[in-house]
This record gives C-alpha cells, sequence and structure tokens, in this order.
C-alpha cells in the first residue's frame, strides 16, 4: 500500500506558520529597581487619593448643587470642545497627512504646539485674540455683539484650544498608515476628492477618529489653566470640576478630594474603554 504522505510532511495538523516563541531571561536589576520605583512614583498620588478619600460623607458632598452644576458644565463644555475639534481638527489632519504645500513641516509644529505650552500662557494667547480688545475679539463684540472671555462659550473654546492637537495627531497618524491607493482608485472612478474623502476616507480610520475624540475629550474634560485664564471661575457659569477642585482645595479639602474621586474615576473609565479598542495592536 502506498503512503499518502509525501517525505518529510510533518504528520501532525498544520499550524499556519512558525509559533512566536517568547524568549524568558533574568530581570536586570539596573532595570528593575527603577522601573519598579516609577511605579510607585506613578500610583502612590493615586492611592493615597483613594486612601484619604471621605468615603462616608461621599454621597453627600456629591449631590451638592454646586458640584452638579460643574460637572454637567464639565461634561457639555467637554462635549462641545470636541465636536469642534472634529468638524475642524480631522479636515486639517488630512491636509497635513494627504497634501505637500509649503512650510507644511512648519504647519505641523504649530498644531503640537499647544501640547507643550503652558495652558496658562494658552489663556492669556485666547484673550489677546479673542478678547473685547483682541485683535479678533474687538471686532467680533462691534459687528456681532459676540464676547467669549468670562462665558459658557470662553470655557468650550479653551478647552477646543489644548484638546485639539490630540485629534490631529491622531487622526494624521492613521490616515498615514491607511493605504491612498482607494482615494486615488475613487477619484478615477469618476469621485471627487470630497466624495471619496466622505465614502472611502472616512470609514477607513473612524478608529483613529474615535480614539482621537476620546482622548480629545478627557483632555478637555481635565483642562484648568487656560479656562481659568480666559473664561475665569464663576460657579455655575464658567466654573468646571478641575476649577471647582481648586476653589474647595482652599475652603474644604475633603470636598476637593471627592470632585477629585469623580474625575480619577472617568479617567480610569476613559482609558480602559481605549485600551482594548484603539491604544493595543493585537
Amino acid at each position: 500500500m502506498t503512503s499518502l504522505h509525501k517525505p518529510g510532511a510533518a504528520a501532525g495538523p498544520r499550524t499556519g506558520g512558525p509559533r512566536r516563541r517568547r524568549v524568558r531571561a533574568g530581570l536586570p536589576l539596573p532595570l528593575l529597581l527603577p522601573g519598579v520605583l516609577a511605579l510607585a512614583f506613578l500610583l502612590l498620588p493615586l492611592l493615597a487619593l483613594l486612601v484619604r478619600a471621605p468615603w462616608r460623607s461621599l454621597p453627600a458632598q456629591l449631590t451638592s448643587t454646586e458640584v452638579w452644576q460643574a460637572l454637567q458644565l464639565s461634561l457639555v463644555s467637554a462635549t462641545a470642545a470636541t465636536a469642534v475639534s472634529l468638524v475642524l481638527g480631522v479636515p486639517l489632519a488630512w491636509l497635513l497627512a494627504r497634501t505637500d504645500f509649503p512650510g507644511r513641516g512648519l504647519v505641523r509644529a504649530l498644531v503640537t504646539l499647544p501640547l507643550v505650552l503652558p495652558p496658562v500662557v494658552g489663556g492669556v494667547a485666547l484673550l489677546l485674540a479673542l478678547g473685547r480688545n483682541g485683535i479678533i475679539g474687538k471686532w467680533l463684540d462691534s459687528w456681532f455683539g459676540i464676547t467669549l472671555p468670562f462665558t459658557a462659550a470662553g470655557v468650550v473654546v479653551a478647552e477646543a484650544f489644548v484638546a485639539m492637537p490630540f485629534l490631529v495627531i491622531s487622526v494624521e497618524g492613521t490616515l498615514r498608515a491607511a493605504d491612498p491607493r482607494f482615494e486615488e482608485a475613487a477619484t478615477t472612478l469618476g469621485a471627487s476628492r470630497f466624495t471619496a474623502f466622505r465614502r472611502v476616507t472616512l470609514p477607513l480610520i473612524a478608529p483613529g477618529i474615535a480614539a482621537g475624540a476620546v482622548l480629545a475629550w478627557a483632555r478637555a474634560l481635565g483642562e484648568f489653566g487656560a479656562t481659568i485664564t480666559f473664561a475665569g471661575n464663576f460657579p455655575g457659569r464658567t466654573q468646571t470640576m478641575p476649577l471647582a477642585v481648586y476653589l474647595a482645595l482652599q475652603n474644604d479639602p475633603e470636598a476637593a478630594i471627592s470632585l477629585s474621586l469623580v474625575l480619577l474615576a472617568v479617567s480610569i473609565a476613559v482609558l480602559a474603554g481605549l485600551r482594548d479598542r484603539w491604544l493595543t495592536g493585537t
């Protein structure tokens, strides 16, 4: 009886490719100790926040009118700032990733400048640009009667200023990873550039847009410096959660801890949602 197996053929089932072998090596002490210290440095303050939290009085403090006003304003303004970032930031990311124009590197550097710029400096810059005596603000006030500083709209503007670069960077990176030949094929078949972007590109980069939007929303929710400089700290009107924490820390430390726990819970929820969907490659 003739064997059906070829010489040298494997008798076991096919695995579909070589398996990845994980090499286990001993932990080098010069790397282990600094790594553990870095982990402790990052986690101990958060642990102290949990240990010192007034758990018994927490429900009463979180149900006060001032807290709910600050939380509502924070959620609404962060969502509005994210919407502004999406409407303006996604086209900007496409221009940086898909077009070649003089000074593109400089434009990219300027777009990322708010990431490293102190937020208070950003607030001062917004006042000089959009304040009542600002370069643009004086025309908005005289022509349309629009005043942005120290208003709820000013909160949205300040948060969008610091949050939009996160979305632009995320979307630009996704666009550079996406194959541009799909857009070229669509334009070859008669679609306009905008139609190709709307029908082909947007579905391809949707995960990157979603990740950038969540990061921008989280950054807007925690914004402090630009908000207090450009919009002020008026309870019920421009006081967001970070500003409420700052004010409560001066008068009622337990209330400040309670408010900090709310922001900590929101941040953990955002990172937990990002980890499994968009921040891992496996």
